[in-house]
């Protein structure tokens, strides 16, 4: 049985990486719409989870208080995504450091 070459597992290695980076910078330049009550209410959420814009039908809200109710649901989901990150890096922060201790490799 003959060993890999290094060399050609490196280049694939680059290969992969570039890739990923080129569809991690693809995601973050997305942006994705989701839908409630048959399109009454969107939100546009950018690649990277941050929201964008919010829209609220009028049919199903005071129409005198629509403005305050979408700050209210950015404001909430803003929260939830701080706290989604802080938790990201909490459970990926020994991961990264282990990558870390392997200057090279990744």
């Amino acid at each position: 049985m003959t060993q890999p070459d290094m060399n050609e597992l490196m280049q694939q290695a680059a290969q992969m990486q570039a890739q990923l980076k080129a569809a991690e910078q693809e995601i973050l330049e997305s942006t994705v719409t989701g839908t409630a009550g048959n399109g009454l209410v969107s939100i546009d959420l950018g690649g990277n989870g941050v929201m964008r814009s919010i829209h609220i039908d009028h049919k199903i809200v005071d129409p005198e208080d629509v403005d305050t109710l979408q700050d209210l649901i950015m404001g909430a989901f803003a929260d939830a995504h701080t706290k989604l990150g802080e938790l990201a890096e909490q459970k990926m922060g020994p991961v990264q450091q282990m990558f870390d201790t392997m200057p090279g490799m990744f």
